[in-house]
């Protein structure tokens, strides 16, 4: 089924959830008025990135009414977005939603926390321990915030689970000038170009923008069919709205012309992978 997305590439502000889910109200009305079927929005959208300490404070459970605001809202149009989540046990998680109809269609908690360099998530979050397909009713697709999507088997298992859409939402910072652009930007577009065109995919990836503790962050949401070819891609280093649409047959065409996701033998895989973790003594 071809569908149009919205990648909403925003700029949050650190710590203001109230600001930030009208920022993204704004935007999911704007993209109803466009008959998009599905808007997504990057990692922690709802809360900004560099928390640490603000982490407990503006954490949200599934039932708090900000949460639920966004549910009503997804009886319009699909939506994908980050926050902090607060679970039962009083534990905090990276989170991504992806709501449809009026519920929770599906919840993401980040498996991989970077903890290296200018990031610090394991020492105020708590890691996600898995990775799940899930059916919308735009096909089956599959969640990754950052750092998730630097692991190759994630997106290995959500494609051998059925995806044939990837969504990553993303706080990444610019890092590294080569020539006219970034190396995180050529970095990424390299990642998201391989994932979709060695597991025969969709990407849509939606990275936000701005500045926190003088650190920025470089936008360059983008669209990737599942050749490998970025087909749209957002501006670098400020707020963007990319459009995109999804064609059904692209992936159909890609998947007869390049069948690797047909021929990919998952018992070879279980096995060997079996193999090792014995050897290991894991």
């Amino acid at each position: 089924m071809d569908f149009t997305a919205v990648l909403a590439q925003v700029k949050p502000k650190l710590g203001c959830v109230a600001d930030n889910l009208a920022l993204i109200e704004e935007h999911i009305q704007q993209a109803i008025t466009s008959k998009a079927d599905l808007v997504v929005f990057p990692e922690l959208a709802l809360t900004g990135y560099f928390l640490k300490d603000l982490v407990p404070e503006v954490a949200l459970r599934l039932d708090s009414p900000e949460i639920q605001r966004l549910v009503e809202l997804s009886r319009h149009i699909s939506i994908a977005v980050g926050f902090v989540e607060e679970s039962s046990d009083y534990r905090f998680f990276n989170s991504a939603l992806y709501l449809e109809d009026g519920t929770i269609r599906h919840l993401h908690r980040k498996v991989y926390l970077p903890t290296y360099g200018l990031f610090d998530e394991q020492r105020y979050l708590a890691r996600g321990e898995r990775f799940r397909a899930f059916d919308t009713k735009r096909g089956r697709m599959g969640l990754l915030i950052c750092e998730d999507m630097w692991h190759l088997s994630a997106s290995y298992i959500l494609a051998m689970d059925g995806a044939t859409t990837l969504i990553c939402l993303s706080s990444s910072p610019g890092r590294g000038v080569e020539g006219e652009t970034l190396g995180s930007a050529n970095a990424w577009q390299h990642l998201t170009a391989t994932t979709a065109m060695f597991l025969n995919c969709r990407v849509l990836y939606c990275n936000r923008v701005g500045y926190e503790d003088g650190i920025n962050f470089w936008g360059g949401s983008e669209y990737v069919a599942p050749s490998g070819e970025s087909m749209i891609r957002g501006a670098l280093l400020e707020e963007d709205t990319v459009s995109a649409t999804l064609d059904e047959g692209a992936l159909r065409r890609e998947r007869i012309f390049s069948p690797m996701l047909r021929d990919e033998n998952l018992f070879v895989t279980m096995r060997e992978l079996g193999r090792i973790e014995r050897e290991r003594g894991l």
